[in-house]
């Protein structure tokens, strides 16, 4: 087959218009059915004669074999990179929840301690801690998160005792407990108290750490809730209490299952009282981008150890917008409506579960984060380890 370039000089006394290149095909490959090749066999009969292309550079060269793709894999996915979500509540008996199949609020005694041991029976070795709180321990200014005899404070102190070297990360934030809803203290006009709110999640922090917590996540998305917290840390001698912050919290639709999990989605409001329906006067616009930034800057000033970004894959673009300008370790959170939605589709065979899974928790590592918090966590290391040698 040849190709024909021919430049043509257009000039219209109409037009004006300037010379330009004109791309014309002058043959076409024949088709050649009779001769058969040695270099063709195997190939379906119609498969058109072309003369090989003369092209310095072939990228599938680099992907022809499972041994190349593995050499020149660029991101590899480890049990070791997952933190797996933990609800517990002050019960026995396990409570699956409905809106994420497979998941269940454990009893924090014994079925906790169970998925715990199997998870890191596949290398998963961290976990964090969502308690489901009992209604009526609920108040609007949600005293109940620096209980010292909390069911989250008990569950740290559990875990650490029997699992001593278990990473345990815990969740700092006022709407499992608060009766309205929100991650912090709510006014009577409906506003969300910034500075009375940190005061309580400092003291939640601190009350975390006193138990056994390895790392404190405030996801509150108060303004200065971090340095604050780190402040009460260390002034209470707890300097090797690391600090995960929700520094790009979105006010996501992606959040019902967790919600349906803990019941903590805002509550309507009283007669007297106006209580938010949402939380985006402190969670971040989805449409921004740039926001995520500052938030990181801040966050970074003020002593965290680790910054999440939160839902995943709907924000790969920050992930990799922190990882490109923070030195700290960068967390990605798929959500629970990340989880619900691959369950949905391969309960119903429209998708491979294992392989659309794996793909979803590439992406996150490859867009930047270190860290997966996943429900999938100890199902997907198991896929892992079913495919060793390794699992790019």
């Amino acid at each position: 087959m040849a190709c024909q370039l021919q430049t043509r000089a257009f000039t219209s006394a109409q037009s004006g218009a300037a010379p330009r290149r004109q791309l014309r095909v002058s043959a076409v490959a024949e088709v050649e059915r009779a001769v058969p090749q040695t270099h063709r066999r195997g190939v379906p009969e119609g498969t058109p004669v072309v003369p090989v292309r003369d092209l310095p550079s072939r990228p599938r060269r680099n992907r022809k074999s499972e041994t190349v793709r593995r050499a020149f894999s660029e991101t590899y996915l480890d049990p070791a990179n997952f933190i797996l979500p933990v609800f517990v509540h002050d019960g026995e008996e396990n409570i699956p929840i409905d809106s994420m199949p497979g998941v269940a609020r454990l009893g924090w005694r014994h079925g906790l301690l169970d998925a715990v041991k199997e998870a890191r029976s596949v290398g998963v070795n961290q976990v964090v801690i969502f308690p489901k709180t009992p209604e009526h321990l609920k108040t609007p200014t949600a005293e109940e998160a620096f209980n010292p005899n909390g069911l989250a404070q008990r569950t740290i102190s559990l875990l650490k005792d029997t699992f001593p070297d278990l990473e345990v990360y815990t969740d700092v934030a006022l709407d499992p407990y608060n009766s309205d809803g929100h991650d912090g203290i709510v006014s009577d006009e409906g506003v969300i108290l910034n500075d009375e709110t940190i005061e309580y999640l400092c003291r939640q922090a601190v009350s975390q750490a006193r138990a056994g917590a390895d790392c404190v996540s405030p996801s509150d998305m108060m303004d200065g809730r971090v340095s604050a917290i780190r402040e009460a840390l260390d002034s209470e001698g707890f300097t090797n209490v690391s600090i995960m912050a929700y520094t790009a919290k979105y006010a996501s639709a992606f959040y019902g299952p967790f919600r349906d999990a803990l019941a903590s989605a805002p509550k309507p409001g009283q007669a007297h009282r106006r209580i938010p329906p949402n939380k985006k006067t402190y969670q971040q616009d989805p449409a921004n981008y740039r926001e995520a930034l500052r938030e990181a800057i801040l966050d970074e000033q003020e002593g965290a150890d680790i910054m999440m970004v939160k839902p995943g894959l709907p924000y790969l673009d920050v992930i990799r917008l922190l990882r490109d300008n923070s030195p700290l370790p960068i967390a990605a959170y798929h959500v629970s409506g990340e989880y619900a939605m691959l369950k949905a589709a391969a309960e119903r065979g429209w998708l491979n579960e294992k392989d659309a899974v794996l793909e979803a928790l590439l992406c996150l590592k490859r867009a930047g984060s270190d860290l997966i918090l996943t429900y999938y966590a100890t199902e997907a290391a198991k896929w892992m380890a079913a495919d060793k040698p390794s699992w790019r």
